[in-house]
This record gives structure tokens, C-alpha cells and sequence, in this order.
């Protein structure tokens, strides 16, 4: 079965993108891609000090240990971020950059969002950058969500049936780089 990280970065008061974190697993379980939804507040991680594979084993933490086994099995990662003065939210940007290698030759898609109208896409291409060097490229689809605290309830059901129109490109493509950079890696990666 397709393996999936959903990868939140938000730990404010009364934040609103888990909701649309949770409309993303909810559309990627009922097409069968098993998702564990990564939030901040149920891994606290410290500040980075290092990346995982540099720390020491007394270092590790065993949130960070769960991570690296979720990372480890995942077939591609999910990023939900929101926009925080322009660019990525600082809780996000710290799980991503605690590992590397977990990350190499898996796909990533990208969903924004924010409380204005733009739905986060300045984030969303600081995010390209960023995947990208990691070893994760993002799938050219990304998913932005405009005024976020009109779009979803608490449980992830989108208020707007368009929600549930415009995800399907969004998870069809994700799943197809999903399945050809799982070939490819089945086959070899360059060393």
C-alpha cells in the first residue's frame, strides 16, 4: 500500500490549516494511500541542532525517531503550510530540515493556504526550493487555499463542494509521481 506523510507546520493559537490538513488525508485515504498526518504539536521537535543522522543516539528524541520511521516507509510527503510574513512557517521548515536522506527519490506535493486571498503561494514557491534540494521534488500541481477559515469545518469537510473538484487533479497527479518514482527507485538511484 502507497505510504504518505501529510507534513503540517502550524503551532499558533487557534490555527485554522490542520483543517485543511485533514481534508488532504481524509481525499488521500479514500483512494487507498495510507496517510499519517505529521503534526508539531504531537512532535515537538528543539530547534535544530542537527540533522538526525549527525546527532548522537542520547540526542535522538523519540519524537524525532518516530519521524524518521514514518519519513523512512513513506513513498512522498505532503507539505501544508501556511504563510508567515511572506514566506514558510518556522515549525515546518524545523521537521523538514531534521532529516535528509529519508526524503531521496520521493515525490512531494504542496498545499497553501492562507486567510487572504492569494491561499498562501508565496510560501508555496519558497517550498519549491527547498523540497527540491531536499531530494523531494514537487509535483507541478500545487493546492492553494484562498481565505482558509471559510473553506473547511473543524473535521476537514470542505464548506465549498469546489474543494472536492479541484483536489482530484491534485491527488491524480501526486499518485502518479508517487508510482513512477517508486519504479524508479525499485530499479536503482544514482550514487
Amino acid at each position: 500500500m502507497t505510504k504518505v506523510a501529510v507534513i503540517y507546520g502550524s503551532v499558533r493559537e487557534g490555527r485554522l490549516g490542520i483543517k485543511a490538513a485533514k481534508f488532504i488525508v481524509k481525499k488521500l485515504e479514500r483512494r487507498n494511500i495510507e496517510s499519517t498526518l505529521i503534526d508539531p504539536l504531537e512532535f515537538p521537535l528543539p530547534l535544530l541542532k542537527n540533522k538526525f543522522d549527525y546527532l548522537k543516539e542520547n540526542e535522538k528524541t523519540k519524537e524525532m525517531k518516530k519521524l524518521h520511521e514514518i519519513f523512512e516507509k513513506a513513498d512522498g510527503f505532503v507539505i501544508v503550510t501556511g504563510e508567515y510574513n511572506h514566506s514558510v512557517p518556522p515549525a515546518l521548515k524545523n521537521i523538514v530540515d531534521y532529516f535528509g536522506r529519508e526524503y531521496a527519490f520521493k515525490p512531494s506535493a504542496i498545499v497553501s493556504y492562507s486567510m487572504g486571498p492569494f491561499g498562501g503561494v508565496r510560501a508555496m514557491m519558497h517550498w519549491r526550493d527547498i523540497l527540491s534540494e531536499l531530494g523531494m521534488p514537487s509535483i507541478p500541481t500545487t493546492f492553494p487555499i484562498p481565505e482558509v477559515q471559510n473553506a473547511f469545518d473543524d473535521d476537514g469537510n470542505p464548506k465549498d463542494e469546489k474543494y472536492n473538484e479541484r483536489v482530484k487533479k491534485f491527488i491524480d497527479e501526486f499518485d502518479w509521481y508517487i508510482k513512477t518514482f517508486r519504479a524508479g527507485r525499485e530499479k536503482g538511484i544514482p550514487n
